[in-house]
């Protein structure tokens, strides 16, 4: 759902880029803050299988209502905002209170001995999950794109159709209930974490004189009222929580996938010959990496790795992600500047951008006010070539002196700031004359192609192309709106000039691309076409966007499979829902900041992607010296090191905790 959600906001809400970025990574940070509350749900009352049963249906009502509101008779705009705002809310709420309890629940259908199993387990649970992603970011924006319902994107489609698989997959999951091991609830553990922190900081307050002894940590001022075994875990936790500070980084950049990554694709090339690809489909890349490195890894790179008798603890793993998701940013950085410098320029204030379409048969000479003379050939076929007028005021005059074939003529027009035109030239009997049409000077939106005609007969043309109708085009120099077309060769058009229908052979329209089309009759009653690009199409293909995948794929199966596992070995048996709940917690953090960058730092596109790979760098590095100084927490009865260097604490309670002597080192 959510790899078509920043078109559904730009095009169905018709709202822009940076609102659409907004509100999809507030949602995102949404699905990631509410697991706090279905880990407190899980432990306190209902147990992890009966939270996912619930917080299930809370998840396909969303989907329905977020359905419903994307269809365009049920109300208006603000009726389908409210319906599309209502939607993602509960989708939030049911998907971020099973986040936390899937997991852990996969992870208590092994006993201790089984650490192995389980951490392959997690492999494969992730696994799994990027083979619902591939499936998912390749279907519906197919749903939503080659499906046509209510005359446009089926968005109704792409929205109601995971809510059906939603409905299918709990019944699955319901039905292999008796194979299951269910652990009942332990009490509001978060609650009581929460209550030993907040009376460990009151009593050390209490007691900050110099004459009360030191305690050994601070969460030992907690002990007068809460016993020992919950001290010591709360201790793990808050150690892995603090640890996870830097992490948050890590998803803001990588979250951007289904956003600003996605309108970089808009602006790319997406044919490969046979078939193209949607800007929306390149997340399946993701998925799909994901679903070939974790073998690779699991059976190869870190095999090798410990073959070469190198240490590659989960710290360091993590960290090497993060360098690798930088890298990402660094490379999208760098496409994005090459696809500035292949864009053409829009004017700015005091500017107007002007070329030249000469339709005499000859080459007409022109001289404009402030400007150099030029010559301007017949137009054949011709590329975007605009000159750029400085504009004093809003509306400026400008005169056009025109010398053809010897006989002086000039014209004049007010050109408009911030405006791009087209000044056609044209023979009328023996004198040259002019007309100016105002262009486009934005690219098409989703990646499609404009099409304006221009007819220089003296009758009018009625045209259609596709299941484009461009209506009646008033004969001498009359000019069509744009229409916006799927991106194709346009071989079959219907022109018909009175009694007469020709056939319109346009060539290629292609992505972004925008074009003007002069429709002219020889003394034959023949029809010539001339075809010239005013936005030129998108030249930089959209497979430039795979290196950057390809880092940040590998940077996701060091980074989250890791933490992932990390965060269910680090956490005491009553409190596993409560650190996965907090590992998820980083990915609303990441979100976060997202949003702040993106409402508060104004800078170009491809500055904001070196920002952000900057910022994950110095994260990094403090990140590599947190955990330097981090201590590995056994529970499962084996050393976290292999010299066994390590000592076993007393019991506490059904806990055995075992912490290293040594220092985990980067």
């Amino acid at each position: 759902m959510k790899a078509v959600l920043t078109l559904y906001f730009l095009y169905y809400l018709h709202w822009d880029e940076t609102l659409s970025t907004t509100v999809y990574h507030a949602f995102s940070g949404l699905c990631y803050f509410t697991p706090i509350f279905g880990a407190v749900i899980a432990d306190s009352w209902l147990g992890k299988f009966r939270t996912i049963i619930y917080l299930s249906v809370v998840y396909v009502l969303g989907h329905l209502i977020k359905s419903i509101g994307a269809i365009p008779p049920v109300g208006d705009l603000t009726t389908h905002v409210a319906l599309s705002m209502t939607g993602l809310f509960l989708i939030a709420f049911g998907t971020g209170g099973i986040k936390p309890c899937v997991s852990a629940f996969g992870g208590d259908q092994f006993e201790a001995e089984h650490a192995h199993e389980r951490s392959k387990f997690f492999s494969i649970f992730y696994l799994a999950i990027n083979l619902g992603s591939l499936i998912s970011t390749f279907a519906t924006p197919a749903l939503r794109g080659d499906v046509k319902c209510f005359e446009g994107d089926c968005y109704a489609l792409a929205f109601g159709v995971p809510a059906v698989l939603m409905v299918v997959a709990l019944v699955v999951f319901i039905s292999g209930s008796s194979l299951y091991k269910k652990y009942p609830s332990k009490g509001n553990i978060l609650g009581n974490v929460c209550k030993c922190i907040g009376f460990a900081l009151e009593n050390r307050w209490k007691h900050r004189s110099g004459q009360y002894p030191k305690r050994e940590h601070w969460l030992d001022w907690a002990s007068e009222k809460y016993p020992n075994k919950l001290i010591q875990e709360v201790k793990m936790v808050t150690r892995v929580l603090f640890l996870y500070i830097p992490l948050p980084m890590f998803w803001a950049l990588f979250d951007q996938q289904g956003s600003r990554w996605t309108l970089q694709a808009l602006r790319m090339n997406a044919d490969f010959g046979g078939f193209s690809i949607k800007a929306d489909q390149m997340q399946t890349l993701n998925p799909f990496l994901i679903l070939l490195f974790i073998p690779v890894f699991d059976l190869g790179i870190y095999p090798l790795v410990k073959l070469c008798k190198f240490n590659f603890k989960p710290i360091r793993r993590m960290t090497v992600g993060m360098i690798l998701a930088a890298l990402a940013f660094a490379m999208a950085a760098i496409l994005e500047v090459k696809l500035d410098e292949s864009n053409m320029s829009e004017p700015v204030a005091k500017e107007s951008l002007l070329q030249v379409l000469n339709l005499a048969s000859e080459p007409v000479e022109v001289q404009i006010k402030d400007s150099r003379s030029f010559s301007q050939a017949s137009l054949k076929h011709q590329d975007p070539d605009y000159l750029k007028l400085p504009v004093k005021t809003e509306n400026e005059n400008f005169n056009f002196n025109m010398k053809y074939q010897g006989i002086y003529s000039s014209c004049s027009h007010a050109l408009s700031d911030r405006q791009a035109y087209s000044l056609i030239f044209y023979q009328n009997d023996t004198e040259p004359a002019c007309k100016l049409v105002k262009d486009s000077t934005q690219k098409p939106l989703k990646g499609l192609a404009a099409l304006r005609f221009i007819n220089a007969g003296s009758e009018a043309a009625d045209i259609t192309l596709g299941n484009a109708d461009f209506g009646s085009i008033a004969g001498n120099y009359g000019v069509s709106a744009y229409h916006t077309l799927e991106r194709g060769y346009y071989n079959h058009g219907k022109c018909r000039i009175g009694n007469n229908e020709f056939s319109l052979d346009l060539g290629l329209l292609d992505f972004g691309g925008s074009y003007t089309v002069i429709l002219k009759q020889d003394s034959r009653g023949k029809i010539i076409i001339q075809k010239s690009e005013d936005i030129p199409a998108n030249s930089i293909h959209i497979a430039w966007q795979i290196p950057q995948y390809v880092l940040i794929s590998a940077g996701e199966i060091m980074f989250s499979v890791t933490g992932l596992e990390f965060s269910y070995s680090q956490a005491p048996p009553s409190m596993k829902s409560v650190l996965q709940a907090g590992w998820l917690l980083t990915v609303a953090f990441g979100n976060l900041i997202v949003l702040i960058i993106a409402q508060t730092v104004a800078l170009e596109q491809w500055a904001e992607f070196v920002l952000f790979a900057g910022l994950l760098f110095v994260v990094c590095i403090i990140f590599s010296i947190m955990g330097y100084f981090y201590i590995p927490v056994d529970l499962d009865g084996s050393p976290e090191d292999n010299s066994g260097d390590y000592e076993k604490k007393p019991p506490s309670g059904e806990m055995m905790l075992n912490l290293l002597k040594k220092k985990t080192k980067l």
